[in-house]
């Protein structure tokens, strides 16, 4: 089979079955609308993929007897008197950022490039958040 296109969003409401069939099986899915075409996919596929190329580059320090967690580059950081307490916080920062992305940073020059990550914090449950950012730590 292959993929699906429509070169409209009547066309595309038209064939809303096939077009999300075609998604979900991973085939090429898209529709254009004036000058913009636009590429359907499937959540759990578009997360696995950017958890594979989009790396955390987390980075865990312990001080104070306590744990720190950052991204170098991103204003995105955690505290807590454990690692794991740490990692929690950190995952409920990276939540605010994608917000704070969504809602005013989307546009901003320093932040334009972190779609990929927004997309994959959006994506992702707090586990496989936590998993992301556990499986490439650096302890320093």
């Amino acid at each position: 089979m292959s993929g699906v296109h429509y070169d409209s969003y009547t066309a595309a409401r038209a064939h809303l079955k096939d077009l999300l069939d075609a998604a979900e099986e991973g085939r090429v899915a898209t529709v254009r609308r004036d000058c913009a075409t636009t590429a359907v996919v499937d959540v759990k596929r578009l997360r696995d993929f950017l958890a594979s190329v989009v790396p955390s580059r987390a980075q865990a320090v312990p001080e104070a007897g306590g744990w720190s967690v950052f991204i170098p580059g991103l204003p995105v950081a955690a505290d807590g008197s454990s690692f794991d307490e740490a990692i929690t916080g950190m995952v409920d920062a990276l939540r605010g950022y994608a917000e704070d992305w969504q809602e005013r940073l989307l546009k901003a020059p320093n932040h334009r490039d972190n779609w990929g990550l927004v997309q994959l914090i959006s994506f992702s449950d707090d586990d496989q958040l936590r998993d992301w950012l556990v499986g490439a730590a650096r302890f320093s």
